[in-house]
This record gives structure tokens, C-alpha cells and sequence, in this order.
């Protein structure tokens, strides 16, 4: 029996599809679904789940109390199966194999799974034969060529991927427990470090701290609207594009009274290049561009590509290999949506498509490996699909060429300026239309033309701090600097949003994140630089290539990371300090109304959250918060109460801008009363929602029996007499009225 392992469950099914003479019969074995037929022999496919396996530290380093952070180190990592039953499938149908061939993901990630599954098939079956098969699309020419022509498996590569599993895992759990610890950060709310990430984080704090640093100077520019003797109008801006002295810019404002004369009128013609072929960073920004997070536009492909529409998304080619018939591919669309724009790609004599700079032998750059049908796709995925078509066409077109028109005019010796431009060839724009410049018309002007001056004006402005990373120029600037790879950059920054160390996009940095940054870059500086990182990405490389043995760049690593720990254990008192004040200002909201204290997010003896006053308990000003979800203090502040306001982060869902809580508060203490004035009051106190027998006899033995009397007890002393939180108190107190 030949075995064909798959890296997922729907790859195996459409592998088995293709090469199969006819329809493959669906086997259970041990739980899983797999794809047999007949051909010279009996076939099996089966589809993994990616990582069937995960390495781990022994049971006894999980203590984090008992075991010290640096013991993970040099700790000896075990192996664990993740997917039980799929190991079971492979064992079964491991002994009965003679044959195994690889058909995961050709990458390091892939090359390690495939190296896994192997072996656990060679622990019931030592002596079984194996291959591999590669391919950059799941259609049924790629998939007959790579079965024809298998290869060996890449066992450089394979120890790269293991190595990286390796690496970030010993990092990660190590400085993250050492952190965490230091602040005091432990349970869910741990703090999270990693190789990666946090010279990741480390750009987007910094970047925060130069807009905090900014200093806005005002400036004012100064436009005037003309007009031609038929009508038509136009905009132009003096020649100082801002002037840093009001009295200059008065000045200069007061002297454009007499109509406008066309000094000079110039023409150019301005190529606009024709794009190359998308990466996997360019794919990521292109599709940023179009609303979609790094995460879910890779999450989209990789479904497109297992469905066997585009080619395999993670690439850093952008040159198109020989062996691709890049004709034959264009004419699979002289059908369906995108027919028009074969047909006319197809007319040219010659299909030379652009070449971006870099180029590698693994996969294509990405491209429609097949024709879809719009109602063949959900709507993120035809847009994501119709995207990589249309910049796949873009690649043979010619270049755009606009017409630039630069207009000088006089008004009473002032030089003032207008810039049109139009397109007009253009070429690779109509195959691609996405964020395309618009045209900006001018009239049709000649020297020592006269125009109206219809109306001047000056406008105030001031200059504007460094714009923040949105996430497809992070991940750009991640590729630049060698933070992580082509596969892991976006899982990344979705790591960094589920820790909640930023928010929004643009990215924005959480104090928490600012605590974090500003306690490693003072005392533990090498963890938040891109140097060491990008240097343990060389290496891994290096191993990829067979140039350098795992064991030695593992050996490094950890000789690296001993070396942060004596970064770490020399200042571990500093460290702890500057993160545990740091993590306090998080809290900080804003002054109280009733002392000027600060207003701090609390938690009761009970768990329960809220805006509580530093001055309790002389001052007990407090206000409710929700129940679930992560609380994030954002910079924006309430004009009404001077309060910062509070975003609310729940997994998988969207982040609810809770927005000022004094506000949130005031606004359903409103429709509570809106609602109470509907309903008459309470008789008894067990008529009050929330005060039950138990309850009511809690509040007897404190000596409140009535509506009236608990309307009007002191809330604090009430809460203490009787152990209820103080915010249900005050719920059934307004309930009570």
C-alpha cells in the first residue's frame, strides 16, 4: 500500500480527487477520514492537521513558583502528540505501508510536519521507503507533475523549522515567566516576551514615544481661487508651501487682490511602472490596503490555495520561473469574469511580465492557479481572488502614463502655483484599479492669460507627529530588519493584539506595552533590538541550506539567551519596580471628581471590576464596569469629565469602545430611572431585583429590614457589615428610590 500524507484534511481530499482515476472511496481509520483508490496499487491519502506533535518542557519545570525562570534554558525539551488520532491513523496505516510519500507544504514549516508524520510511521515500520513530492499549486497539472517526478525529503530544512520551534519556545517561556514574576503578572494576565515579538513590540512603543515627544508648530498656507473668463475655476497655493511667521503669511494675504496672470504653463509626461508580482509582503500590504487584517487576508489565501485557486502564499519570489506557462494561465480566464481583460492581455505579441528584486527557487510569487466563479466564493474570498487575478494580469501590462501640468501665475508680484495631472494611458491601472491616484484637472491655460481672483484664503495648520505602523507597513519594516519570516510575521502582530499590548490600526501601544518596553530597553536591551533576532534568522537559514549543523546554532542561541539573564538577574530589582509602576499608571483613568485622587480600575475582595477612587476609604467615588473582557485605558480623553476613556477587548469578537465610564454611567443610571419611573416602587426589600431570603437576611442582621431604611444606609459600612460588594449596594439603593 502507498500511503500519501497531506499537511490538511482538504489538501488530502482534493490531492486524491486529482489523481485518482475516478472517485476516491472515503475510509474512516481511527476516527479520520481518508481518501483511498487503485492504481498500480492500493492509495491512501490522509490529511494532518498541521503540527500533529508539539515539543514541550517536562512536567516538573511547569511550576513557575518552584522552578527559576533561567533552568528553562538548558532544560531537555519531550515531545507530546497533539492529535491522538491522527497519530493512531498514521500507526495503523503506517504498518501496513510499504511506500510513504510526503506531500505537506514545501517550507520549513511543512518539511518539519512531513519529517514528523514520518517519523511516527518509522516507529511501527523502520524500514518503510519515502519521497517527496513538491508543488506550488493544488490543480491537477502541478499535482500530476510533482507526483511524476518525487524528490527526496529536505532534512536541513526540516531541522531549520525544528530549530525555530526550538528557539521560541525556550525564549519565550523563559523570559516570559521571568517577566512575569518580576511583575508580579501571573494567571491569565501573564506577561508575554518573546524572541519576535518583542522587538516587534519595541518598534511600536518607539514609534509611540517620537509622537509623544512631538511638538506641533502652527504654520499657515495660503490659496486662492481662479477663475477663467468663461466660468471654470481652479484652486493654487502660494509658492511657500507653509509659512512659520502669521504676520508674513497677513501679509502676503493682503497683497492678492488684483486678478491673476499665467506666468508659465509646463508639460510633462510621467511613467507610472507597472507592478511586480506579489510576495507574500506585498500581498499582505496590497490586501491591508482593502480592509483586511494580515491574519485573515493569509487565512483567506491559504483556503484559496487548498481549494486550488491560488498558487502557495507564502513566497518571497517576485519573479515568475521559467516553468510556469504564463500564457496558458492567462487564457484559463477567457472565460468568466475576467474575460475582458484576457483577451486583451492575449492580443500582445509578446507576454513579458515584471520582475521585482528578489527571487527564489522554492515557490512562484502568487498567482491565480485556477478560474473561479464569483458564487463558487464568499465575499472576502472573490475579493481577496479577484485582487491576486487582476495584479497577476497587471504584471504584462504596459506602464500608466500621466500628464503632469505645472501652472505659474503672478498676482501683484506674489508667485502662487497649481499642479494638475490626468491619466492618459492607462495601461497596467485598468487591469489593476486599486488606490489609484485621481486625476487633478486643470483648465486650458496660456501664458499671460487673465484670471478673477474669485476668493483667497488663509489656513491655519500645524504639523503633524509621525504617523503609527499600520500593520501592513509593520510587517514591511518587520521583512527589512529580518524579524521572523515570510510565514510568521502576521502571527505576530495577531499575537500582540490577543496579549492586548496594542490596539487599534494604526497600532497603538497599551501602557502595559510601554511598562514592558521601557523596563527591557534599560536593563535588558538585546531583547528589544532586531540584531539578535535577525542574527538567529541567518543561522537558520545557514542550517536550511546544510551549511551549519542544528545543534550548533542551538547551542548559540542558548549561549545568547544566558547572556540576557545576566542582563536580567543584575538588575532584577530595578526591573521589577520600573514594570510594577509601570503597570499601575495603566490603571490610571483620570482624578476624582469628589477628592482629586487618582481613579484607578479595581477589583473587589470578590473578583468584581470597577473605577475606584485611591483615596478609598476615605473617599468611596466608584463606577461600574463590565464583567468580561480585557480593559484597555486609551489615550483619548472625556471633555465632560477629564477621563480617559476605556476600550474593551473580548477574543474573536470586536473591541467595544466603552468610551468614557462616568459618561457609560450616568447615561444608564438615565434609562434606569426612565425605567423606574414606569414601575412602582419596591414595598418590601426582597422586591428589589437581586435580594433574595438569603440576602434579605444578610441585610436584617445589619439592622436594615425596610426599602426605606436601606435607601438610606451608608453603602460603606453596609458592604463591610455584611460582606456584599459595594456596587450591588448601590444598584439596590437606586432600585430602592
Amino acid at each position: 500500500m502507498h500511503l500519501i500524507i497531506a499537511e490538511k484534511h482538504n489538501a488530502a481530499k482534493r490531492i486524491a480527487e486529482i489523481l485518482a482515476p475516478k472517485k476516491p472511496k472515503n475510509v474512516r481509520v481511527r476516527g479520520m477520514d481518508t481518501y483511498e483508490f487503485k492504481g498500480d496499487e492500493r492509495i491512501v491519502l490522509m490529511g494532518l492537521s498541521g503540527h500533529i506533535v508539539q515539543l514541550d518542557f517536562p512536567k516538573a519545570y511547569n511550576n513557575w513558583q518552584k522552578v527559576e525562570a533561567k533552568e528553562l534554558v538548558n532544560a531537555d525539551l519531550v515531545i507530546t502528540p497533539t492529535h491522538s488520532k491522527i497519530v493512531g491513523a498514521l500507526k495503523q496505516l503506517g504498518k501496513e505501508a510499504t511506500r510513504v510519500t510526503i506531500a505537506t507544504d514545501y517550507d520549513r514549516e511543512g518539511e518539519l510536519i512531513g519529517v514528523e508524520a514520518l517519523k511516527i510511521v518509522q516507529t511501527v515500520n523502520p524500514d518503510i521507503k519515502f519521497d517527496r513530492v513538491l508543488y506550488s499549486a493544488i490543480t491537477k497539472v502541478a499535482i500530476d507533475k510533482a507526483f511524476a517526478n518525487p524528490i527526496s525529503i529536505d532534512f536541513n530544512l526540516a531541522d531549520a523549522g525544528h530549530s525555530r520551534q526550538v528557539i521560541d519556545l525556550v525564549w519565550g517561556a523563559s523570559l516570559t515567566r521571568y517577566i512575569s514574576l518580576a511583575a508580579m503578572r501571573l494567571g491569565k494576565m501573564f506577561l508575554s516576551v518573546g524572541r519576535v515579538q518583542s522587538p516587534t513590540l519595541a518598534l511600536i512603543v518607539d514609534k509611540e514615544k517620537e509622537r509623544d515627544a512631538f511638538i506641533s508648530r502652527p504654520y499657515w498656507e495660503i490659496y486662492a481661487t481662479l477663475t477663467k473668463s468663461g466660468g471654470e475655476d481652479f484652486q493654487a497655493r502660494h509658492k511657500t508651501a507653509r509659512f512659520w511667521d502669521k504676520e508674513k503669511a497677513d501679509s502676503v494675504l493682503s497683497t492678492i487682490e488684483q486678478d491673476a496672470s499665467v506666468s508659465s504653463v509646463k508639460r510633462s509626461e510621467k511613467i507610472d511602472r507597472s507592478p511586480t508580482p506579489f510576495n507574500t509582503t506585498e500581498f499582505i500590504g496590497a490586501a491591508n490596503s482593502l480592509g483586511f487584517t494580515p491574519s485573515n487576508a493569509m487565512r483567506i489565501a491559504e483556503s484559496l490555495y487548498t481549494n486550488g485557486y491560488l498558487s502557495y502564499p507564502r513566497t518571497d519570489n517576485t519573479v515568475y520561473p521559467d516553468t510556469i506557462d504564463l500564457k496558458a494561465q492567462i487564457e484559463i480566464f477567457k472565460i468568466g469574469a475576467f474575460k475582458e481583460y484576457a483577451d486583451k492581455l492575449l492580443t500582445k505579441s509578446k507576454l513579458v511580465p515584471t520582475r521585482g528584486k528578489k527571487e527564489t527557487t522554492d515557490h512562484p510569487p502568487i498567482y491565480p492557479a485556477s478560474l473561479a466563479n464569483e458564487s463558487e466564493l464568499n465575499e472576502q474570498e472573490w475579493t481577496i481572488y479577484e485582487m491576486v487575478v487582476r495584479r497577476f494580469f497587471a504584471t504584462f501590462a504596459e506602464d500608466a502614463v500621466w500628464e503632469n501640468l505645472k501652472v505659474v501665475l503672478d498676482i501683484n508680484g506674489e508667485e502662487i502655483r497649481a499642479n494638475g495631472a490626468r491619466l492618459i494611458e492607462p495601461g497596467w491601472r485598468w487591469y489593476y484599479p486599486y488606490n489609484a491616484p485621481e486625476d487633478r484637472l486643470l483648465p486650458e491655460l496660456h501664458e499671460n492669460e487673465q484670471l478673477k481672483i474669485s476668493k483667497k484664503e488663509m489656513v491655519d495648520k500645524e504639523t503633524k507627529p509621525p504617523g503609527r505602523y499600520g500593520q501592513g507597513r509593520l510587517i514591511k519594516t518587520m521583512e527589512e530588519l529580518g524579524l521572523g519570516t515570510k510565514a510568521t510575521r502576521h502571527e505576530i502582530i495577531s499575537k500582540l493584539y490577543s496579549r492586548v499590548y496594542v490596539h487599534g490600526n494604526p497600532l497603538q501601544p497599551t501602557r502595559t506595552a510601554y511598562a514592558v518596553i521601557e523596563a527591557l530597553e534599560e536593563y535588558a536591551p538585546t531583547i528589544t533590538k532586531h540584531d539578535m533576532t535577525s542574527k538567529l534568522e541567518q543561522d537558520m537559514d545557514s542550517i536550511a541550506e546544510g551549511n551549519t549543523p542544528e545543534e550548533n546554532v542551538l547551542d548559540e542561541s542558548r549561549q545568547m539567551l544566558n547572556s540576557v539573564f545576566s542582563e536580567l538577574e543584575e538588575n532584577h530589582d530595578s526591573i521589577s519596580e520600573s514594570l510594577r509602576a509601570g503597570l499601575r499608571e495603566d490603571k490610571i483613568i483620570g482624578k476624582c471628581p469628589d477628592c482629586d485622587s487618582n481613579l484607578m480600575i479595581r477589583r473587589s475582595k470578590r473578583g468584581a471590576r470597577f473605577v475606584g477612587c485611591e483615596g478609598y476609604p476615605d473617599c468611596t467615588f466608584s463606577l461600574p464596569l463590565p464583567k468580561k473582557g480585557t480593559i484597555v485605558v486609551i489615550d483619548k480623553t472625556c471633555e465632560e469629565h477629564g477621563i480617559h476613556h476605556i476600550k474593551i477587548i473580548n477574543p474573536k469578537k470586536r473591541p467595544w469602545d466603552l468610551g468614557c465610564a462616568q459618561c457609560n454611567y450616568l447615561e444608564w443610571k438615565k434609562t434606569q430611572e426612565e425605567e423606574r419611573a414606569k414601575t412602582p416602587r419596591p414595598e418590601k426589600i426582597t422586591d428589589i431585583p437581586g435580594i433574595g431570603k438569603v440576602t434579605a437576611e444578610k441585610l436584617n442582621s445589619a439592622g436594615v429590614t425596610t426599602v426605606d431604611e436601606l435607601e438610606r444606609s451608608d453603602t460603606k459600612k453596609l458592604s463591610n457589615d455584611t460582606d456584599i460588594p459595594l456596587g450591588k449596594i448601590i444598584r439596590w439603593q437606586e432600585a430602592a428610590t
